[in-house]
């Protein structure tokens, strides 16, 4: 798994209470993803609204906590979902 994807299942883990944070978390555990454009595009449209939702948070959070590589890394999937 590549550094971007380990900074998105890291945040996900703060999200599980929710049915498509499990599904997506489950997804990266399961499926060994080699880069996060295969993992995007592995994603219904269910899960890509949620992970959009989430990741605006996270970065904003990453941003506020002045972690440029988190944000950096979280903002490539951001940019993938759409």
């Amino acid at each position: 798994m590549d550094y971007t994807l380990g900074y998105l299942r890291e945040s996900l883990s703060n999200h599980l209470e929710d049915q498509y944070g499990k599904s997506i978390y489950k997804k990266m555990l399961v499926n060994h993803y080699e880069n996060e454009e295969e993992f995007v595009r592995d994603l219904d449209e269910l899960e890509i609204t949620f992970l959009n939702k989430v990741l605006k948070k996270e970065i904003r959070y990453a941003m506020e906590e002045q972690d440029e590589k988190r944000t950096k890394e979280l903002n490539e999937v951001y940019e993938l979902l759409f």
